[in-house]
């Protein structure tokens, strides 16, 4: 007989679970412009499904969650109706008033008090609608109709209905806070800030004039834009994660947000071509981030799980996490930015996989593939693009994202050379992987390798810096702390801890060091945490365990660090 998974709640879930009066997500969503008024509308909202399930379910939570509270049967593809009421405060009377979603699984539809505000049909990026004309005085109605269809023309990640090994559960509906806000009617719409080492351009999109106000000086906004060079910035890195803050004041507007100062880029150094961060060489020590929670599934349980992974991977040695084809709420990046964690961000990948092309003949070292030639059909094929350029546009600002990551392993992998294209004219000021693990193609930043099987080296294109993605994978499964005991997937299996510490100490030691000694630009070890059947992370899957101490690898990750700048 088959087992049931386990339910893990992590510490924050737990403390939810047993609290239904708790808001969760009580922060304000949007840091990088923030506004000083906004209602949060997370909590309890009333659902109905096609199938003729009605009930109530916790926002932000996908429904398959534990934490959702959801205990209906769900069939993907049939349509899902979230409704809520809410009252606007008296003091916004005269403003505008904006609903904003984080994030939709996958369509929707928003309507206020029967009148349909708009739609979406992409699962990561946010939603903000005006929504002042459906409104009445008094109690309101929202409705949100969504369905996960797990439609592969659209990027879906790693979602799959039958989930297992490095596939997970799917998630629908809202995933991402609710919140409103009011607004004048000439308003700040959105921030940008492109960032350089000794400059900054600050544009407050819909602003026209109006002063800034940036560490403590006041500066001229005219026509929405204001460039700033100070004399000595104080850069950022994730050593010294050093952030300006500055207010825009706009006619009735005001927003705050923040920036940094700093670059990325590559150069040859001592014949070796390297990932430089302002301008010297460094060594991007990472661990792939799924972005996974065992109660929340995409959404923990509060956004500050997201600071405590950061600050326990950095306590281990780490600098940087490659965000695993998803696109995080933007306090993850805010956290990133504010702690001094770097992040290779992939693009979510959607069209086809198949596992003996894409996984099994490339592992076992097959990996041209002529990708002119494997073209999805063009509406697949736009909107892989579209998201490309959307994901760019989302998080450009922030300067803890310092690498993009265009394909995976040749998961929906179309013409990756104009990809590349398309993307360094949106964004020249990050390097782009074009392709990680295999089928490379001609246009990349970096030669990026996948190695799990074999002892780790260096790449043959000794014209680009060097990085290897992905590798690692070790596994100790801690049961009391695994979500499914019958199966384990990693790519190499200890019985005890003591055993996977040393293991882990001895990749780092014998294999990683001597590559970083002669030139190699970043390595990205698999992985933070456990997810679901995958138990080869750090941590565990209920963030519970913590499988390596600080203590027992310090001093081979300060010889990593020491041999980077040498």
């Amino acid at each position: 007989m088959k087992r049931e998974l386990k339910k893990l709640y992590t510490e924050a879930g737990e403390r939810l679970k047993n609290d239904p009066s708790t808001v969760p997500w009580d922060e304000y969503p949007r840091p990088h412009m923030r506004r000083n008024e906004w209602l949060n509308l997370n909590g309890f909202w009333d659902i109905e499904t096609e199938s003729g399930y009605k009930g109530s379910v916790r926002v932000p939570f996908p429904l398959e969650s534990l934490l959702s509270g959801f205990e209906g049967a769900l069939s993907y593809g049939e349509k899902l109706t979230y409704k809520r009421t809410f009252t606007i405060p008296a003091k916004w009377r005269g403003r505008r008033v904006i609903l904003n979603a984080g994030a939709v699984s996958r369509k929707c539809g928003v309507f206020v008090n029967g009148v349909k505000a708009g739609e979406s049909d992409s699962s990561y990026f946010p939603i903000g609608l005006d929504i002042t004309d459906a409104l009445v005085d008094g109690e309101n109605e929202l409705r949100i109709e969504c369905s996960n269809d797990l439609d592969p023309t659209y990027p879906y990640g790693k979602q799959k209905i039958k989930r297992g090994g490095m596939w997970y559960t799917p998630c629908s509906g809202i995933w991402q806070t609710v919140w409103l806000e009011p607004v004048p009617e000439r308003r700040v719409r959105e921030i940008v800030c492109e960032i350089d080492a000794g400059s900054v351009t600050i544009t407050a999109e819909g602003a026209g004039d109006g002063i800034m106000l940036f560490d403590g000086r006041e500066y001229k906004l005219e026509n929405g834009k204001c460039r700033i060079e100070p004399e000595e910035p104080r850069l950022w890195s994730p050593e010294e994660p050093n952030l300006y803050g500055f207010t825009v004041k706009t006619g009735e507007d005001e927003v705050s947000g923040y920036c940094a100062f700093r670059t990325v880029g590559t150069k040859t150094v001592k014949g070796v071509p390297r990932l430089t961060l302002n301008g010297r060489p460094y060594f991007f020590n990472g661990l792939l981030d799924q972005g996974y929670f065992s109660d929340g599934l995409w959404t923990p349980a509060e956004p500050f799980e997201y600071e405590r992974d950061i600050l326990r991977m950095k306590a281990l040695g780490f600098n940087t996490l490659r965000k695993h084809i998803k696109i995080e709420p933007e306090l993850f990046y805010y956290y990133c930015d504010r702690l001094g964690m770097a992040v290779f961000q992939d693009m979510v990948n959607n069209g086809e996989y198949r596992f003996f092309r894409d996984t099994i003949l490339p592992t076992i070292g097959v990996t041209r593939m002529n990708d002119s030639r494997r073209k999805p059909d063009a509406r697949t094929a736009e909107e892989f693009l579209k998201g490309m350029r959307r994901t760019a546009d989302l998080l450009r600002s922030h300067p803890s994202v310092v690498y993009w990551t265009v394909f995976n392993e040749g998961w929906g992998q179309f013409e990756a050379d104009r990809a590349y294209c398309l993307l360094k004219e949106q964004d020249a000021s990050r390097p782009i992987d074009t392709a990680s693990g295999w089928f490379r193609r001609e246009k990349t930043d970096a030669d990026s390798l996948h190695i799990y099987f074999r002892k780790l080296r260096p790449g043959k294109r000794r014209s680009l810096p060097c990085v290897i993605s992905e590798f690692g994978g070790y596994v100790w499964k801690d049961e009391a702390h695994s979500r499914n005991l019958e199966k384990t997937y990693g790519y190499r299996i200890f019985k005890t801890r003591a055993e996977f510490a040393a293991a882990f100490r001895r990749l780092y030691t014998d294999e990683l060091l001597p590559l970083v000694k002669e030139g190699l630009s970043a390595a990205v070890y698999t992985q933070v945490s456990d997810v679901e059947d995958e138990t080869n992370g750090l941590l565990s899957f209920d963030r519970r365990i913590e499988k390596l101490e600080p203590s027992e690898i310090s001093d081979v990750m300060e010889a990593i660090c020491k041999a980077a700048e040498e």
